[in-house]
C-alpha cells in the first residue's frame, strides 16, 4: 500500500506536467502531433485527478506509515507542481488581457514608427500596435459596429483578425496554449480549441469549423494614419509597462530569445516571409528579396499578384494584377499599364477600377511552412 500511495502521487505529478507540456513551448512538445492527446488530457483532467487522489487516499489509509513526513513531502511536491503548472505556467495567466483604451491621433502616445495591425470597416478604422499585441495575443474591440478579435502570435510572428462568431453567434475566447508554436484559443461554450494561424477549430466538438476572417493591413502607424487620419489607436495599458518594454525590439527582429529571434538569412526557421493564400493555392515570398526589389510581380496558383514594400521598409501590401499587368513603384504609388494607384490600391482615375486586395501576412518561415506547405 505504501508503494501504491507513492505511485499514485507520482502519476498525479506526471499528469499535471503532461496536461500543460503538450500545449506550451517546452522541449520537444511543439514538434509533435499531439493536439488530440492534449485535448483528451485537458477535457478529462478532473477525472484523472480525482481517480488518482482517491487511489492515493485509500492507499494512505490502509498503509501503516511510521514516518508521516515522507508522504507529507510527496503530497507537498504534488501540490507545488500542480500550482506551478496550472497557475503560474498557464498561457492565460502569463499573457493577460489589457484594459483597452482607443484614442485618436490628438491623444495618441504610440510612436509613429511602430508597426500596427490596421482594421478598416464601415467607415471607421482602428490600429493595434504589434508591440502590445505581441504580449497580449488577443484584443477584443468593435470597428464600425463590427465586433472583432485582433490576434497575434509572437512565436509565429502572425497577425490575424477574426469575427468572434460561431454559427453567427458572438463568442468569447481565452488563450489556452499553443500547437506547433502557434497560439490557440478556447471558446467559452463548446470549449473547442482554435488555431490562431487560420481561425480553425483543431480539437473539440467544433473541430473543422473556421472563424470568419477580417481584412487588415500591417504597416507603420505613420503610413496607416496617412490613409486613415481619423483612426483610433490602441494605447498602452500602464499595468503592463514592463511587458511592453520587453517586446520593444520584437517588431524589428532584434529579440534574442530562441522562440522570438529572427534569422537574417533567407529561408531559415526564423526568416521572415510574406505568405499569400488565394483559394486553395498558397505561396511564400522572401522578405529579403522584397526589401531589395520593393516590388514583386508574381503568381499565387493561377492568380497574378503584385507585392509591394513602402519606402519605410516596413509597410507592405498585395493586390491582384488585373489582366496580368506588370507593376512598378514610384515612391509609394503603384503604377501598372499607365494607371496609378495609392498604397491601398485606390485608383487615381475614377474611371479605372481599384485594385483587388489579397490577404498577405508577414510571419516566420517555419510557421507558414507548417500550416501552408513549402511552396515558394
Amino acid at each position: 500500500m505504501k508503494k501504491l500511495f507513492y505511485i499514485s502521487i507520482f502519476l498525479l505529478v506526471l499528469f499535471e506536467i503532461a496536461n500543460v507540456y503538450f500545449i506550451m513551448p517546452m522541449p520537444g512538445s511543439q514538434r509533435m502531433d499531439s493536439i488530440d492527446l492534449a485535448y483528451f488530457l485537458n477535457s478529462w483532467r478532473w477525472l484523472f485527478r480525482l481517480s488518482l487522489l482517491a487511489l492515493a487516499a485509500i492507499a494512505f489509509w490502509q498503509a501503516k506509515f511510521t514516518r508521516l513526513w515522507l508522504p507529507l513531502i510527496a503530497v507537498l511536491i504534488w501540490g507545488f507542481v500542480t500550482y506551478q503548472f496550472n497557475f503560474e505556467m498557464t498561457a492565460e495567466r502569463m499573457f493577460v488581457q489589457p484594459k483597452l483604451s482607443m484614442q485618436t491621433i490628438e491623444k495618441n502616445k504610440v510612436e509613429l514608427k511602430r508597426l500596427v495591425l490596421g482594421v478598416s470597416y464601415g467607415g471607421a478604422a482602428s490600429a493595434y500596435p504589434i508591440q502590445y499585441m505581441a504580449y497580449h495575443h488577443q484584443v477584443r474591440d468593435e470597428v464600425g459596429g463590427q465586433p472583432i478579435m485582433v490576434t497575434y502570435c509572437n512565436v509565429c510572428r502572425t497577425g490575424r483578425v477574426f469575427e468572434p462568431k460561431i454559427d453567427g453567434q458572438n463568442e468569447t475566447f481565452r488563450l489556452v496554449g499553443m500547437d506547433h508554436f502557434n497560439a490557440m484559443f478556447e471558446d467559452g461554450h463548446s470549449k473547442s480549441w482554435w488555431r490562431q494561424e487560420n481561425g480553425e477549430a483543431i480539437a473539440g466538438p467544433l473541430k473543422g469549423k473556421v472563424l470568419p476572417e477580417m481584412p487588415f493591413n500591417q504597416m507603420t502607424l505613420k503610413q496607416w494614419l496617412k490613409y486613415h487620419p481619423n483612426s483610433k489607436i490602441m494605447q498602452p495599458d500602464s499595468t503592463y509597462a514592463e511587458e511592453y518594454q520587453y517586446q520593444k525590439n520584437y517588431e524589428n527582429g532584434n529579440k534574442k530569445g530562441e522562440l522570438t529571434r529572427t534569422d537574417t538569412l533567407s529561408w531559415r526557421e526564423k526568416s521572415w516571409v510574406i505568405g499569400i493564400k488565394i483559394g486553395q493555392a498558397s505561396k511564400a515570398f522572401d522578405w529579403n528579396a522584397l526589401k531589395k526589389k520593393r516590388i514583386i510581380n508574381g503568381k499565387v496558383g493561377n492568380t497574378p499578384i503584385v507585392l509591394a514594400l513602402a519606402l519605410d521598409g516596413k509597410s507592405f501590401v498585395a493586390f491582384e494584377r488585373p489582366n496580368g499587368t506588370s507593376f512598378h513603384l514610384q515612391n509609394d504609388t503603384l503604377i501598372g499599364d499607365k494607371h496609378m494607384y495609392n498604397w491601398l490600391g485606390k485608383s487615381f482615375d475614377p474611371e479605372v477600377a481599384d485594385l483587388k486586395k489579397v490577404p498577405a501576412y508577414q510571419e516566420f518561415w517555419h510557421s507558414w511552412k507548417t500550416f501552408h506547405g513549402d511552396a515558394r
